[in-house]
């Protein structure tokens, strides 16, 4: 067959030049100003009442287990089952330290305007105006009966002393910023108001959604932020390290275990719930086969459930999946050959 006919073919080589309209991507790769509707998240019973052993005990859950097993949309799922909002994301990485995630001192700015309103003969904005809590500083602020839903992404890519810093934060419930200490002590003012980090997947409302919009100031009391309303707090993990167990006894545990035959089929059937209604027999029989080669795969590597996802709407596109094109989908993260 001619690589112009092929099915789902969009790019056709050199010179082609032909306008060509791009398809929908998959709903989890979609962008725009509204707020993606996601589907239920799949769980086993058993990791339903681990979250839930969390919530009641206020402790932040720590969740480990392969890439690609869900542990991030596990923030999401909580958030959207609660309705707690939009998720308060940090992602963490060699270089990150808890300062990062509590808050922002524009020190820059404020020297800028302050030379210029020097200049104009007008007073200088407060320095709260150049304050910004990070996410877990707007998690701790949240106002009371408003918890907020905080993911702290692949903590073990941290810092050795970042899990001891954090704990330190969590059982205080409480944090210091100093340049508002300062200030306090030196004009006598008690109270502050300060920017809130604005969520990472931040989308306008959509003109349906109940929820209540969270605050957009959070209250500094001489230079300190107390805690009125513990957040939901999420922590992901690959395995890469361990951590102290002074950490660990304060957090509750769960690891998400790879997804078995039944568990993947009720995983997509959540996802593609319309297109399959709407298939005939012949693709819905594929997508079970395609079910059942990526359990086979996965028996020799490593797999992620969203390659699988990937390869099923490659198949509802009528897109041509041929064994390179599987192979290429459905290649095993520990694959040394991939890196090569």
């Amino acid at each position: 067959m001619n690589t112009d006919d092929r099915p789902g073919a969009l790019f056709r080589g050199p010179h082609a030049a032909l306008p060509v309209t791009l398809p929908p991507g998959p709903p989890w790769r979609r962008f725009g100003d509204r707020r993606p509707e996601r589907p239920p998240y799949i769980m086993r019973p058993q990791d339903i009442d681990i979250v839930n052993t969390s919530l009641h005990l206020r402790r932040p859950l720590l969740v480990t287990g392969f890439p690609g097993v869900g542990k991030s949309s596990l923030a999401h799922a909580v958030a959207d089952d609660l309705g707690l909002g939009d998720v308060l994301h940090w992602p963490v990485n060699s270089r990150s330290v808890l300062s990062d995630a509590l808050y922002r001192y524009d020190a820059v700015a404020r020297l800028r305007d302050a030379t210029l309103h020097q200049h104009q003969g007008t007073p200088s904005p407060p320095v709260e105006d150049y304050i910004t809590l990070g996410p877990l500083g707007t998690a701790l602020a949240a106002s009371p009966g408003q918890p907020r839903v905080l993911l702290v992404d692949e903590l073990d890519k941290g810092d050795i002393d970042l899990p001891g810093d954090l704990l330190t934060v969590f059982e205080d419930g409480a944090f210091e910023i100093p340049e508002l200490s300062r200030h306090s002590n030196a004009t006598g003012q008690q109270r502050a108001r300060v920017g809130l980090a604005r969520t990472a997947r931040h989308r306008p409302p959509a003109a349906n959604d109940a929820r209540e919009a969270v605050q957009d100031v959070g209250d500094v009391v001489n230079g300190w932020v107390y805690c009125k309303e513990f957040p939901v707090v999420i922590i992901t993990s690959n395995g890469e390290r361990d951590f102290p167990p002074a950490f660990l006894r304060r957090c509750v545990r769960l690891f998400l275990d790879d997804p078995d035959q039944e568990h993947l089929a009720s995983v997509v059937e959540a996802q593609f719930a319309e297109d399959l209604a709407a298939a005939d027999e012949q693709t819905t029989a594929a997508v079970r086969q395609l079910i059942t080669s990526f359990g086979q795969a996965g028996q020799d590597g490593r797999l992620a459930t969203d390659q699988l996802l990937n390869a099923i709407h490659l198949r509802l596109s009528n897109v041509a999946l041929d064994p390179h094109v599987l192979e290429a989908v459905l290649r095993p993260l520990d694959d040394a050959d991939a890196l090569t």
